[in-house]
């Protein structure tokens, strides 16, 4: 399963920064933060209502962001959605194809991925497209961005076997990495680093600004979603069931939860708080592991499996199943806090602001949930 580890660069030891979360207002990526911890230190209501419900008629398997007023989204036709925080829908832009990935917000621009292998930049405001950028297979997995000095880059995963990264204003390229499969989830980026998987079985570490790898973990087999990283650690799931830890200042496993016999695939990104870190499977089961041990806390089992990637907050874990509920689990316990039934599939990550929460459904709605 695990054969062997190469050597990690030494630089890597001062671009890693430790345990970063800002409160903001906004989610301009799906995971909260683009290290894809999905950790924020705004709190949720311990009793939410729903606020509203818009509807787009379009099924989707994309999640949220939010910025400048907006909960921007795609639907599997490639229509990408504006949906102001009133409900009402502010701008449409049709993409002619499928798209899947959820979208980032840098900047005055909207980054999307598609089927036929285009990145795209939307304007914010209106959604017109600014450019697109071609590559050589389809891209399911989100952008991300990177930010080193004055120099800034979109990078996103395709099926090209690629990890490319594109210059915001102008959609050329910047660089782009070669791997030995396709690369269908979304980098996380840390500081100065891009650490991605694939289906090629490896953990990369990459400069943001060169492109060039500083180093290369292979774990095996398929890692079919997103690490998440936190401090020094690096966690993520792989299409076989197993769950990993790794010290990306050591190159070493930390720990392993293999898969057992009634796992199913890990397809989340774990999420990641000071000392826990939380991720589903497609078993039904939501699991709570210690960050620094890999000893289990608590399981929670809902009634459908859940592939879409939880929040959490310092107290309380927020996430969606395909039994179609959405739940808030107290992080410590792993008891039931609340729990909604959204009447649809739930496969997204949710998007988390100062007053509220959204959440999309298989069908197409939006839900936004808060204080009355």
């Amino acid at each position: 399963m695990i054969r062997y580890i190469k050597t990690i660069l030494a630089l890597l030891i001062v671009s890693l920064p430790a345990f970063p979360q800002d409160d903001v207002p906004e989610w301009t990526v799906f995971r909260g933060v683009s290290d894809l911890s999905g950790f924020t230190s705004l709190e949720i209501p311990d009793s939410p209502a729903l606020l509203w419900t818009a509807r787009t008629g379009a099924r989707t398997s994309s999640s949220p962001v939010v910025s400048s007023g907006l909960i921007i989204f795609s639907g599997n036709d490639g229509d990408v959605f504006a949906i102001g925080t009133d409900s009402n829908l502010k701008w449409k832009y049709k993409g002619g194809v499928a798209c899947e990935a959820p979208p980032l917000v840098f900047g005055d621009r909207v980054f999307i991925g598609f089927s036929d292998g285009t990145m795209r930049a939307l304007d914010l405001g209106k959604g017109k497209e600014v450019w697109s950028y071609a590559t050589e297979g389809q891209i399911i997995g989100s952008a991300n961005a990177w930010i080193t000095g004055r120099r800034s880059g979109i990078v996103f995963g395709s099926y090209d076997y690629y990890l490319h990264s594109v210059d915001p204003a102008t959609g050329k390229l910047l660089w782009k990495i070669e791997t030995m499969n396709y690369v269908n989830g979304t980098p996380a980026v840390s500081k100065n680093n891009i650490v991605f998987g694939g289906c090629d079985g490896m953990i990369r570490i990459t400069d943001a600004y060169t492109g060039k790898e500083k180093q290369a973990i292979e774990i095996g087999t398929y890692i079919a979603s997103s690490p998440a990283l936190s401090d020094t650690k690096a966690c993520f799931g792989d299409y076989d069931g197993n769950f990993f830890c790794v010290d990306l200042l050591t190159a070493k496993i930390d720990w392993v939860i293999p898969a057992s016999e009634t796992s199913g695939s890990v397809m989340a990104i774990p999420a990641i708080g000071r000392n826990s870190v939380v991720i589903g499977d497609e078993n039904n089961n939501m699991y709570c592991y210690d960050l620094a041990s890999g000893t289990l806390k608590w399981k929670f089992r809902a009634n459908g499996s859940i592939t879409g990637s939880a929040v959490i907050t310092s107290s309380k874990v927020l996430f969606g199943s395909n039994d179609g509920y959405i739940y808030m689990l107290d992080l410590q316990s792993g008891r039931k806090l609340w729990s909604f039934n959204a009447g649809a599939p739930i496969s997204s990550s949710p998007a988390v602001t100062a007053d509220r929460f959204y959440f999309l459904a298989g069908d197409g709605r939006v839900l936004a949930f808060g204080t009355r």
